[in-house]
């Protein structure tokens, strides 16, 4: 049974960070900056309440009889108690004979075209270990960007303003980004757990270190990014932002109202129409603020009765990337246009251009993770570059055609497009894939 150090890295970090906030809150309060403090206390209750909420809900602790662990969590100390409870059942196994056990079958990765199946007994200790395992999992993505990425955005704007960085503010900096990219890596080999639930899956060091520079690279510079253009344009920050957010909270919505599927009722028994209603709002604002800053490796599907797409979207990847970066470089041009007299000491063009870079290193490592480290590459049904030229020849055959007064008539009109849309890849349903075939053919 391996030592739970994913558990103590996230209590960790989410303590680390929760007293370099309140510290730093302390100083703006000695500055007088109330504006700055109540940010910063707020981006630090938020997320802190939002976990324990989750480790509540996950370990079941409202339908059981522990008033204790009830009120720790009230007092936001639940992520300290459940890393303690964790560390203690580890010590426990191999003293205490398990009263039942359970046998779970995993297959192998396929090798030479075969993949055996593996039966394995798993006992009560390793049981609560893997519940334990699972939900800090999940609150590590919370805290990742629901807490510490608007929390480095906003002390990185702070810098910015009064041009120098405190030793107090810059820890909490150091602290977040660390929290973000843990984050954003946890939720990486979370989807790949999900994905490949049947196979033993078993993720390297250089995978961890691929994902690791990714998701840095790909996360700092969008903070970068979005700290420039409102340092200049203000008013205009709140729109890009809230037209963000909105787009990747109603994505999900939309392709679960567009499958016609009936509304999902195997959540939670205990809950009410209500009740589920809003832990799906719940799911898809997390969902929309990790899109906020990187690319999320779980993709959300109301539709699936695990909530989760299982298929490799490359397709939907490739457009992500494409525009986020689209998205990037039309913000840095703007800050470019509109910076003022501030930005004397610094050399934008050379500033744009090392974010520009920074940020196809970081699909660069993405592209290596996926090629190369990926623990499941076998299991694609097609190859990360063999998927991602599919997706540029449809992009081809949709932006070469141009609309004709002459139409074509008889056998030819009615031939498809060479390049056929897939839902093994394609995150969109069948029928708007094939009308968009049809317009381009036409």
């Amino acid at each position: 049974m391996r030592l739970p150090i994913s558990i103590f890295v996230s209590v960790s970090l989410f303590t680390a960070e929760t007293t370099a906030a309140l510290y730093l809150s302390s100083t703006y309060r000695s500055a007088g900056d109330r504006i700055w403090q109540g940010l910063t206390v707020l981006f630090t209750l938020v997320p802190s309440v939002l976990v324990q909420l989750t480790l509540t809900f996950i370990h079941r602790d409202l339908s059981r009889d522990r008033p204790l662990i009830l009120l720790l969590h009230i007092l936001q100390l639940g992520p300290i108690v459940r890393c303690l409870e964790a560390f203690c059942i580890y010590g426990s196994v191999g003293r205490v004979e398990e009263p039942y056990v359970s046998i779970t079958r995993k297959k192998q990765m396929p090798r030479r075209g075969q993949s055996e199946e593996v039966e394995r007994q798993v006992g009560q200790a390793e049981g609560k270990l893997f519940t334990h395992r699972a939900a800090f999992a999940r609150t590590s993505v919370i805290q990742a960007f629901l807490g510490s990425a608007p929390q480095l955005t906003l002390q990185l704007y702070i810098c910015v303003l009064q041009r120098g960085v405190s030793i107090g503010r810059g820890t909490l900096m150091v602290i977040s980004l660390l929290s973000i990219v843990y984050g954003a890596l946890r939720c990486n080999i979370l989807a790949i757990k999900i994905k490949y639930d049947d196979y033993e899956v078993d993720v390297r060091p250089l995978a961890y270190m691929c994902i690791f520079l990714w998701r840095s690279f790909e996360i700092a510079t969008r903070v970068v990014v979005l700290v420039l253009f409102s340092s200049v344009l203000q008013l205009w920050v709140l729109p890009v932002v809230l037209l963000n957010f909105l787009v990747f909270f109603l994505y999900p919505w939309i392709l679960f109202w567009w499958s016609h599927s009936p509304f999902p009722e195997n959540i939670e028994k205990t809950l009410s129409r209500v009740g589920t209603t809003i832990v799906l709002c719940l799911l898809t604002f997390l969902y929309a603020g990790i899109n906020m800053f990187c690319w999320s490796a779980v993709q959300v599907k109301l539709c699936d009765p695990d909530l989760i797409n299982k298929s490799q979207n490359w397709y939907r990847m490739a457009v992500y990337y494409m525009l986020r970066f689209v998205e990037n470089a039309s913000l840095l041009l703007l800050w470019y246009i509109f910076r003022t007299d501030f930005y004397n000491d610094i050399c934008a063009p050379l500033l744009v251009l090392q974010l520009l870079v920074a940020y196809a290193i970081g699909i660069f490592f993405m592209l290596v993770f996926y090629q190369f480290c990926h623990p499941c590459r076998r299991l694609f049904s097609s190859s990360m570059s063999q998927g991602l030229w599919d997706c540029s020849s449809v992009l081809c055959v949709m932006c070469d055609t141009t609309p004709s007064p002459i139409r074509t008539t008889g056998k030819a009109a009615l031939q498809p497009p060479s390049s056929d849309c897939k839902d093994t890849w394609c995150g969109f349903p069948t029928s708007l894939c094939s009308s968009l075939k049809h317009i381009s053919t036409g």
